[in-house]
């Protein structure tokens, strides 16, 4: 919950190969006070059945810099092994990775007393990010 010195941040991710939530990926949450400070590692969660992160660490006051990184890499590969027992393997990039963006990562600008919620839509070959609410 974000105070008047703080900000807060949720994410959430669908991936848009299926039309529904990507559940069990990992994000971590770092955050900086500043374009020239160092990041400081927040700590991190995963997305639920709803695709949604419930509990990302507070961010400390002064922070005007937030980072999300999302294991995406992971998540495929999940999905992929998944599919491959009832099917061919899905198409790859040309370096035998399960999905061509292995991580993503999101960095925004936040103010105190702020909300923000910044939504992940996700497929192997691209990602879309946008401020939600």
């Amino acid at each position: 919950m974000s105070t008047s010195t703080t900000a807060s941040v949720s994410t959430h991710i669908l991936d848009t190969s299926v039309g529904r939530p990507a559940e069990g990926v990992a994000v971590q949450l770092a955050a900086r006070s500043g374009s020239e400070a160092d990041w400081q590692a927040l700590g991190g969660s995963a997305t639920d059945a709803d695709g949604r992160c419930k509990d990302l660490p507070a961010l400390p006051e002064g922070t005007t810099h937030v980072r999300l990184d999302f294991d995406t890499e992971t998540y495929f590969a999940k999905k992929q092994a998944a599919a491959q027992q009832d099917a061919p393997a899905l198409r790859d990039s040309e370096n035998g990775r399960p999905v061509f963006f292995p991580e993503v990562t999101i960095t925004f600008a936040v103010v105190p007393g702020e909300h923000y919620h910044v939504p992940l839509l996700l497929n192997p070959f691209g990602y879309s990010v946008y401020r939600g609410s």
